[in-house]
């Protein structure tokens, strides 16, 4: 019984930025971010990555990285292995990071696993392709 608790914190802990409101949906994502005229923050990967796992570990669960996301971004996961996955975007080579415009628009791109750190100054570096 010991175990399963501990395993349900665990696997609650890990998936918790999926059930913090991000989107799973591009096109939901894409007209709710038209409407509050927010550019979207996209992030794919895959069930069983590790490092999709590492990222979300290491810097999706700090709470801090999260609140600054949600300031300026509509944000969406998407897994390749269960989500649609609009052509445009890799599927392969992930965690992927993709910026957009609420059209859409690829302003920034990049992938790998960023620590908190580097996440930041990924953020940074989007924020300055902004229109």
């Amino acid at each position: 019984m010991k175990i399963f608790i501990l395993i349900s914190i665990l696997y609650s802990f890990l998936s918790g930025y999926e059930a913090d409101n991000w989107s799973h949906d591009y096109n939901k994502t894409l007209k709710l971010a038209q409407k509050e005229h927010k550019n979207i923050y996209l992030f794919i990967g895959a069930d069983k990555c590790h490092f999709c796992k590492m990222f979300k570990e290491k810097t999706l669960s700090k709470k801090w990285i999260i609140k600054r996301l949600k300031q300026d971004y509509k944000v969406i996961y998407l897994s390749r292995d269960r989500h649609y996955i609009p052509e445009k975007f890799q599927k392969f080579g992930v965690p992927r990071h993709y910026f957009l415009d609420s059209n859409g628009k690829i302003l920034f791109e990049s992938f790998g696993v960023l620590e908190p750190a580097g996440f930041v100054t990924m953020l940074d570096e989007a924020d300055l392709t902004k229109e």
